[in-house]
């Protein structure tokens, strides 16, 4: 179904994993794709298989790069209808042992980057009345071990996501977050450890039914993109295979 026909989206994290689901599933539904990552590469690959829109190198955790992200999308195809924030980074530590760089590192990726790329795009949204997505995660709701700066970066999206709808109220403009568990993908499956981690505490995050594919998140971001949740405004959606049930 054609159901974002027409509308133009830009995505992050494209190269590899939810971000490439979302990107392939865009272009399905119609949508002119822009998707950036850092990998030049893999970002490549994923354009070419879905044939159309276009892509860039990014590095979302700098603010000028975001701007210029969003100002490259809007010349090549004229408008930005959709931002989806998929981009995030997850290295688990032992609070007492994280330096202050990896610190920054948990929120420049997670947190500063979706809204350096928020703030660049808000007019051209506005504009389009069009749609914001936040990919946050189980972690933006509940607390997991080992994950302090991911948490809290996930918190603070959740509450981004939550502080534009207020802003915007007023407005077409619609914000909404995703709250995904844990998904088939290269972050997840490459996991390590902390040394000498309580793996019950880590499991206690883990869904009674298991990892969800990729594609299945992407559904509910396409939803919420399109048309079809025009009454879907600041809302934080669960898409975590029923984890967050207990």
């Amino acid at each position: 179904m054609a159901t974002l026909e027409g509308k133009v989206a830009l995505i992050t994290g494209a190269s590899s994993g939810l971000g490439a689901a979302t990107v392939a599933l865009f272009a399905e539904q119609g949508a002119t794709v822009f998707g950036i990552a850092r990998d030049a590469d893999r970002l490549r690959d994923v354009h070419e298989s879905v044939g159309s829109g276009g892509y860039a190198a990014v590095d979302i955790s700098s603010a000028q790069a975001c701007a210029g992200a969003v100002a490259e999308c809007v010349e090549r195809f004229g408008r930005l209808d959709t931002l989806v924030n998929v981009a995030g980074a997850h290295t688990m530590r032992h609070t007492v042992s994280v330096t202050d760089d990896e610190w920054a590192a948990d929120l420049a990726v997670n947190l500063n980057g979706p809204f350096f790329l928020t703030r660049a795009a808000l007019p051209h949204l506005l504009a389009a009345n069009g749609s914001i997505v936040n990919v946050a995660s189980t972690a933006g709701t509940q607390g997991q071990a080992y994950s302090a700066g991911y948490c809290a970066a996930k918190h603070g999206l959740v509450g981004l996501t939550r502080a534009l709808a207020v802003e915007f109220s007023a407005s077409q403009l619609r914000v909404n977050a995703v709250c995904p568990g844990g998904m088939l993908t290269p972050q997840v499956t490459n996991f390590v450890f902390p040394d000498g981690a309580d793996v019950n505490l880590v499991m206690r995050t883990a869904s009674p039914r298991g990892m969800s594919e990729p594609s299945d998140v992407a559904e509910m971001i396409a939803f919420l993109a399109g048309d079809a949740a025009k009454a879907v405004h600041g809302a934080v959606i669960a898409a975590d295979n029923g984890r967050s049930a207990d």
